[in-house]
């Protein structure tokens, strides 16, 4: 049959499972909005607020379903409002199609009306990038788009489209899901030589990231931790890896990584690195990060193999078969020494005196894991607020937090939040500082024009507080544009855009609030006061060590 580039855009991404696009209209996407139109009953399009918002809410989709995320936007100055958010998701490996238009290819190069060569500024923060110049080879390009976004280590593609490829017609047929490129089976002989290696071992950590999670791997990397009697510490990317309750878990290490597993990873003769790239803030100093051990490093992406650290034994390949070959291959071992070290690296929480008419951040964290269901999606944006998430709330389930890991994108959660409370249909929580919220409020409007059961709680500290830890700590309190002095009402913006407003500034207001906000199914802010003095501690200086760990 013939049909439009824009028809058989839309029929190529049902065909390929899609059932929710996050976008944005505009003047070169008018024909596929109009496609959209038709086929509402078909595929649903959550209208942002903002092109950046639809980005990122493809990102938490992406993330909460294991699904591909899709995001669309016009050209010119909706495709580069995309940029931010295609770049988060390639740091951290986010399986996206990104759909733009572009002025027809006549006037590409002419400086037309909202032109931007979309193809090149896309390259650099994509896993893949397409302009289609024929419609012949638009169904084609798509189906390829997402083969690539996630096959072997997933990213983010994007698909420029010129109107008059939107318009032309040509043939078109039907196809099934484009499915993933197998990933290559790791050498066995590799894998025996890890196992090796593991017997040989006394003080044992697996180390978690990301591509455990992309993997789904976390079923038998806890498998593998427990016949291997090991500790499992984990960065910002693993941390849902691995049931938080879990003994052996430790918990995420590096530059405000607990105690216990930094110390860990420092003391261990083994390291079984998997799905992790060994970023500078989960590191420190690399010439001393687990410097008394071996290094097995796992991961499907080739290139990551020797980028940062050097490790003993290098196993690219399908992590799952990896990880699975391991555990069935090992005989089960016991490590009670080692087991009776790092349970004393585990520090007791100290009594904390809360100041009057404050919130401490690890009230609220405590109090909303009480609250929420262990499947409950939990989005962060950036700075302390995150960091204080990442030490103190338990995760039960792979898959529930979205947050931006390698690009710290400010800015990030309430996008990142809708897109998983609309894959889930489930309750959502944002935990967000009062600089990251301002970065991307406006989304509070798709959020109540969906419908959707977020919580927002607002860490309101009245400061940018990471950069104001780091000017407290290294640059001598020279407070530099870090104090917001903003006079904005959370509780009242909340209701001017239709949501329900709270405030909490003690523990009984806190569980009232949360009481309230539970129990609707519609968009609620609590705004927590907090002092902005508090700082996220333990905290190793940037290119430093255990040795220079700052404590409190």
């Amino acid at each position: 049959m013939e049909l439009s580039g824009c028809q058989i855009l839309i029929e190529t991404l049902i065909e390929q499972g899609v059932t929710t696009i996050f976008g944005y209209p505009g003047g070169q996407v008018l024909n596929i909005y109009d496609e959209l139109y038709k086929n509402r009953d078909r595929i649903h399009h959550v209208l942002t607020a903002h092109e950046q918002g639809a980005s990122h809410a493809a990102d938490g989709y992406s993330r909460a379903s294991g699904e591909v995320g899709v995001c669309i936007a016009t050209s010119g100055p909706g495709a580069t409002n995309l940029i931010t958010g295609l770049a988060t998701a390639k740091a951290d490996s986010i399986p996206m199609v990104a759909i733009t238009g572009n002025v027809p290819m006549e006037l590409i190069g002419s400086d037309s009306f909202q032109e931007v060569d979309t193809f090149g500024l896309s390259i650099p923060v994509t896993k893949h990038s397409f302009r289609v110049d024929r419609v012949d080879m638009l169904a084609q390009t798509v189906r390829e788009a997402f083969r690539i976004a996630k096959s072997g280590r997933p990213g983010p593609v994007l698909v420029d489209i010129p109107k008059n490829i939107q318009i032309d017609k040509t043939a078109y047929t039907p196809r099934g899901i484009s499915e993933k490129t197998p990933d290559a089976k790791p050498d066995t002989a590799l894998l025996d030589q890890a196992l090796g290696m593991i017997h040989e071992s006394k003080r044992p950590v697996i180390y978690c990231g990301g591509g455990v999670i992309n993997a789904n791997c976390s079923e038998i990397i806890t498998k593998l931790t427990e016949k291997l009697d090991a500790f499992m510490v984990c960065s910002m990317m693993g941390l849902t890896a691995m049931d938080n309750d879990h003994p052996k878990y430790l918990g995420m290490s590096g530059m405000h990584g607990r105690f216990a597993a930094t110390k860990a990873i420092s003391e261990c003769d083994l390291v079984i690195a998997a799905g992790i790239r060994f970023a500078d803030r989960a590191t420190g100093n690399r010439t001393k990060f687990a410097a008394g051990a071996k290094i097995i490093h796992l991961d499907v992406d080739v290139a990551e193999h020797g980028k940062n650290i050097d490790a003993n034994l290098q196993i690219p390949g399908d992590l799952h078969f990896a990880l699975s070959y391991i555990a069935s291959k090992l005989e089960p071992q016991k490590h009670p020494a080692w087991e009776e070290t790092v349970q004393a690296y585990q520090k007791k929480p100290k009594d904390v005196c809360v100041p009057e008419g404050y919130l401490l951040p690890w009230q609220v964290i405590f109090a909303v894991n009480r609250k929420a269901p262990p499947d409950t999606n939990i989005a962060t944006d950036v700075g302390q607020h995150q960091m204080w998430v990442a030490q103190h709330y338990h995760f039960k389930k792979a898959r529930t937090l979205q947050t931006s890991g390698g690009l710290g994108t400010m800015g990030y959660g309430m996008g990142a939040a809708i897109g998983a409370a609309v894959a889930t249909g489930k309750r959502t929580v944002l935990f967000t500082g009062d600089g990251s919220f301002g970065m991307n409020l406006n989304e509070l409007a798709t959020a109540v024009s969906q419908k959707l059961p977020l919580v927002i709680v607002v860490f309101n500290n009245g400061v940018l507080g990471m950069i104001r830890q780091w000017q407290n700590l290294f640059f001598e309190n020279h407070f530099m544009s870090s104090n917001l002095q903003r006079k904005t009402d959370f509780v009242k913006l909340a209701e001017a855009f239709g949501a329900t407003g709270l405030r909490a500034a003690n523990g009984p207001q806190l569980e009232e609030a949360l009481e309230q906000a539970f129990a609707l199914d519609t968009p609620v802010l609590i705004d927590c006061l907090m002092p902005p003095e508090e700082n996220v501690f333990p905290m190793v200086p940037p290119n430093g060590s255990l040795e220079n760990i700052i404590l409190e």
